[in-house]
């Protein structure tokens, strides 16, 4: 059974560390939600640590950067972890190819340049990785629309269409499907890769649900603060297939913020979940989050 609770203290002394969502959950892209950075903040100062992951294309550089931008605070967060970190090592050692076609946007082509050291080191035991035309590509880097503003995945449907018949890999630097810009829903590389896999190509994943991205964060959190075990972390996070499963899947407690991408479901008012309508969506979904509550704070 999933527990509604009122706020995150109410649980976090079960905790050393929680890995936390940005979009939805911290921010809606352009502005962070007060409650949920006094939430964190508080979760830091009686001793807890927080991970921020995310399944941002861009390395954790970037990020940090764009929340600083919207005004987050550093204190909030000790660390991100973004599925393009997970996905770089990916890049470097060629498993779409060394010759990439990049389908993103401008903002993205940190994810090709901001390596870390170790990642730098190793990309010199490989070939360099260019990108490329599609027609001369070896495979196909996804780190979004070009412009996500108008985008949707029919408008790539020839372009990869073209990419299955000469059987490229497409790396996919976010798995997300759709992301909430403010008051716009907009598609993620997520979207392109589950089009490209619906006919018959085949995608690599890196973010949240699947393991690379969990296995770093354990790596990070490790390095910094010592080894923690599963049952003192907690996974939180507005997305079903992603953040939810993702915790389910690897065996962490998860707190379901009801208020972001599927507020609708769940009755009128985001920050107050009607119990019925969630127990009877979670049924159907076939989820079974730890926790629940309307928005984090």
């Amino acid at each position: 059974m999933t527990t509604l609770i009122p706020s995150l203290s109410e649980i976090s002394r079960n905790y050393r560390a929680v890995f936390c969502d940005l979009w939805g959950c911290l921010h809606n892209g352009q502005t962070p939600f007060p409650t949920a950075v006094t939430a964190l903040q508080k979760f830091r100062a009686e001793g807890g640590t927080v991970v921020l992951m995310t399944n941002a294309p861009r390395p954790f550089g970037s990020v940090a950067a764009q929340l600083e931008r919207i005004g987050a605070p550093r204190d909030c967060y000790d660390m991100i972890v973004s599925s393009g970190d997970a996905a770089q090592y990916a890049l470097v050692t060629g498993a779409v190819g060394f010759k990439v076609h990049h389908i993103g946007p401008e903002k993205d082509l940190a994810f090709f340049t901001d390596l870390p050291p170790d990642l730098l080191a190793l990309a010199k035991q490989h070939p360099p990785v260019e990108r490329v035309p599609l027609d001369q590509a070896e495979g196909i880097v996804c780190t979004g629309p070009f412009d996500d503003a108008i985008d949707t995945p029919e408008d790539y449907r020839a372009t990869l269409l073209y990419a299955k018949t000469k059987g490229l890999k497409l790396l996919c630097a976010n798995p997300d499907i759709v992301v909430d810009m403010g008051e716009k829903r907009i598609y993620c590389a997520g979207a392109l890769a589950q089009a490209y896999d619906a006919m018959g190509g085949e995608s690599l994943y890196f973010g949240k649900p699947h393991p690379p991205i969990y296995d770093l964060a354990r790596r990070k959190l490790a390095e910094t603060v010592g080894s923690i075990p599963n049952d003192e972390i907690l996974c939180i996070g507005d997305g079903p297939r992603t953040d939810v499963m993702g915790g389910i899947s690897e065996g962490i407690d998860t707190l379901f913020i009801t208020g972001g991408i599927e507020a609708k479901q769940f009755g009128p008012d985001a920050a107050a979940p009607d119990p019925a309508l969630l127990e009877r969506w979670l049924a159907q979904e076939q989820l079974s989050p730890s926790y629940a509550m309307g928005h984090l704070r």
